[in-house]
């Protein structure tokens, strides 16, 4: 028999790595390990019980069957609600896209828009997915490596020298995954400076920690920043991060009328509508009060506080304070090159990383997965008891290098 054969498109991406190192972590602990998992982008709380009621009214009401293929019109209001209220934007109805999770808000937007050859540029530390979805839609993803010292945030010199013939994308995200990294109006506004002298270029804002903001920092996204960038952006977001609803998966984008149309026809040919019960849901989170959201943001931050303190106080560590979403981005530089207690010499931070799990039942993500070395990303959307043993635990990991 010939062997299976992947399409070429694949061959050169693999699973997403931050769920095989959360896959390996969660067997280790149903094998009996006291490992404490930090690796998932997933809220801890549950979903609020109004939402929960909605999609069991919705149930009782019989709406169990196909909605529109790109979101329902009720759907598609609640939308257009949130933009405006908390954005200012304002979108027609068929300038609204819904499907099965952001993440396929931005397949659909790329499958409808890329052709071979033209580039999507990725500042980076970046979320994983963006390069390998560009990669399948048959684009080149442009790394652009945004340090420390800047912020982990996009520079406009930076930007206006990336830019090429061939660019077809510039890829936003604030707050960020995996940094915390947010930009201000301010910051945003050189950013669009830049964009308006290339107006070949499209803007795709990745906007899901929107509401995950800390310190008194007002959210800014670059339709809104600059309204001349309008007709060229795809403002992306959901009901994942904010609500804790990631398994109901209902992501959202709004732009203008003819990608939102494109990225339909990509929608029909593949998962067509989204869970009816889920928009169901998902209405009453952007509709319904609003103060939890708040109140869980409130209760993000002090776990940052204590995790950021955490890592600065062990040695070796340096961790930079994120302004929003809930990761913190540590240096682990200063470990490098030493030994741990069984003769290994650390050379990367995927080799601390890999010790933290394997002797000290720790799992966190190693910065070069997110395109930027020598890092580690830790979630602290969990408890706040499992914070603290994990800091002790990476604190004697730390401590026991020689």
């Amino acid at each position: 028999m010939t062997s299976f054969q992947s399409a070429q498109r694949v061959r050169a991406i693999s699973v997403s790595e931050i769920l095989r190192i959360t896959d390996h972590a969660n067997a280790l602990k149903r094998a009996g390990r006291p490992v404490i998992v930090l690796g998932a982008g997933e809220p801890d709380f549950n979903t609020p019980d109004n939402i929960c009621q909605a999609a069991i009214r919705a149930l009782e009401r019989g709406e169990t069957r196909y909605t529109v293929l790109d979101g329902s019109s009720v759907m598609k209001a609640a939308v257009q609600h949130k933009f405006q209220r908390d954005n200012g934007l304002t979108f027609a109805l068929n300038e609204i896209s819904v499907s099965a999770g952001a993440k396929q808000v931005i397949f659909n937007a790329l499958m409808a828009s890329i052709n071979p050859g033209d580039e999507v540029i990725l500042p980076t530390p970046f979320w994983t997915s963006y390069a390998d979805m560009v990669q399948i839609c048959g684009g080149v993803p442009v790394l652009l490596p945004c340090s420390e010292a800047q912020g982990f945030r996009l520079e406009p010199a930076q930007l206006e020298a990336a830019i090429t013939p061939r660019t077809r994308w510039v890829f936003l995200n604030s707050p960020s995954n995996p940094s915390g990294a947010a930009y201000s109006a301010a910051q945003l506004k050189l950013i669009t400076e830049v964009l308006l002298r290339h107006p070949a270029v499209w803007v795709l804002a990745d906007d899901i920690y929107e509401h995950i903001l800390y310190d008194g920092l007002a959210f800014a996204t670059p339709a809104a920043v600059e309204p001349g960038l309008r007709d060229r952006t795809l403002t992306v977001n959901g009901v994942s991060k904010a609500y804790a609803m990631t398994g109901w998966r209902v992501g959202y984008g709004a732009g203008p009328k003819d990608l939102i149309a494109a990225m339909a026809v990509v929608q029909s040919q593949s998962t067509s509508c989204p869970s009816s019960i889920s928009q169901a849901a998902a209405v009453e989170a952007l509709t319904g009060p609003q103060s939890i959201v708040a109140e869980r943001c409130s209760s993000f931050q002090a776990r940052r506080d204590f995790v950021v303190a955490a890592l600065n106080r062990t040695p070796g560590l340096n961790c930079r304070t994120p302004e929003g979403a809930f990761y913190t981005f540590a240096s682990c530089s200063g470990v490098l090159g030493r030994h741990t207690p069984g003769g290994v010499q650390l050379h990367t931070d995927t080799d601390f990383c890999h010790y933290l799990l394997q002797d000290f039942d720790v799992a966190v993500v190693p910065g070069t997965v997110f395109g930027l070395a020598p890092y580690f990303r830790i979630s602290y959307a969990t408890a706040m008891t499992q914070l603290e043993e994990a800091c002790a635990r990476i604190h004697a990991a730390c401590a026991a290098l020689r």
